[in-house]
């Protein structure tokens, strides 16, 4: 199905030289002239994305922001004001405005103002069908898996595995990789005491450490040379990706924190929430150092391999900083890294 967007001005020119612009670009364009026509069309019309101004009569921009998203949050909605007010920035994406664009315009602005907003939204769709695979695969099995608890965790551990080898699919420079850091994480969980139960859960959380690369470009993951400041920030965006793919399951509901948390660093420098130490469970502070010396060893498109002296010298200088000093002393003493090098 095509994308239809709603433009929304009380100026008839405006709404004419949009449509007409975004129609060369392939899309399909319908118009309003205030906040409450818009709402009519949007009740009657299936709308992808709406372009609109905030100072309109009837109802204006942000009115029909707050009304359109009640009914339907995945909705992109793109602002735009003559008056560029930071209140009204702040409360326009407070209530979930894709974008907030000053006039006058430049029409090429508009055009990949809305290309982000519907490729955001289409990964967003792909993420909730994803999602919704996942439940009705654990939903079917449930029936059977109550008789044998047994058959639970090997059928889950089965589902993990094809999720990793979805990953594996999309970027075949770090094959193995999560096998490779789920092995090194048991092994320091082991070192580190932790008991039958613990250990089932680092288990499943490094295999999915990854899992939200699914929904990175393929061109990207698999990029020749240094990646760009917009590159890399949508690999960054992986682990909120994966968050989103399994949270709503409720037997990954604890490995969420490991899928979350594993690129934040000891000294609160990581992403994505910048959390520091000890708030940073510890799950993923040791999934962390086994992903970074997998990696490094590895090697990636766009990072020569390096050897695995260089490696123990790089990660003993970040202790403290990207990693916890007694886990990657763990990691060291115990010379977990030599099975895996």
């Amino acid at each position: 199905m095509e994308d239809r967007i709603l433009i929304v001005d009380d100026e008839d020119l405006i709404c004419t030289i949009f449509t007409k612009r975004l129609k060369k670009e392939g899309y399909s364009c319908i118009s309003a002239f205030n906040g409450r026509e818009a709402l009519d069309r949007f009740y009657k019309d299936t709308v992808s994305l709406i372009v609109t101004d905030i100072k309109m009569p009837q109802m204006d921009g942000i009115e029909l922001l707050k009304k359109v998203k009640a009914i339907d949050p995945k909705t992109m909605v793109i602002i735009m004001t003559s008056y560029p007010e930071i209140d009204l920035a702040v409360e326009a994406m407070r209530l979930g405005a894709f974008d907030f664009i000053i006039k006058p315009i430049e029409l090429d602005l508009v055009v990949l103002s809305v290309k982000k907003a519907l490729e955001r939204k289409r990964l967003e769709e792909e993420v909730e069908a994803y999602h919704n695979r996942l439940e009705r695969l654990v939903g079917e099995r449930t029936a059977k898996l109550q008789e044998a608890y047994y058959i639970l965790k090997r059928a889950h551990l089965d589902s993990v595995k094809v999720l990793v080898g979805a990953i594996d699919a999309k970027d075949p420079y770090t094959r193995g990789h999560s096998d490779r850091v789920r092995k090194m994480s048991l092994r320091m969980g082991s070192k580190l005491g932790f008991d039958e139960t613990k250990l089932e859960r680092l288990e499943y959380g490094a295999l999915l450490h990854d899992i939200g690369k699914i929904g990175i470009k393929d061109e990207v993951l698999q990029k020749q040379g240094t990646l760009s400041p917009d590159e890399y920030q949508s690999i960054q965006e992986h682990p909120l990706i994966g968050v989103k793919i399994v949270e709503g399951i409720e037997f990954f509901k604890d490995k969420i924190p490991m899928i979350r948390y594993h690129h934040e660093h000891f000294d609160g420098t990581g992403y994505p929430d910048g959390l520091l130490g000890d708030a940073i469970p510890l799950e993923a502070r040791i999934i962390a150092v086994a992903d970074t010396f997998d990696a490094m060893t590895s090697g990636r498109p766009h990072q020569g391999r390096m050897t695995v002296e260089d490696v123990l010298m790089e990660l003993e200088k970040e202790k403290g900083k990207k990693f916890d000093p007694h886990i990657l002393e763990t990691f060291l003493g115990e010379k977990i890294y030599l099975t895996f090098s």
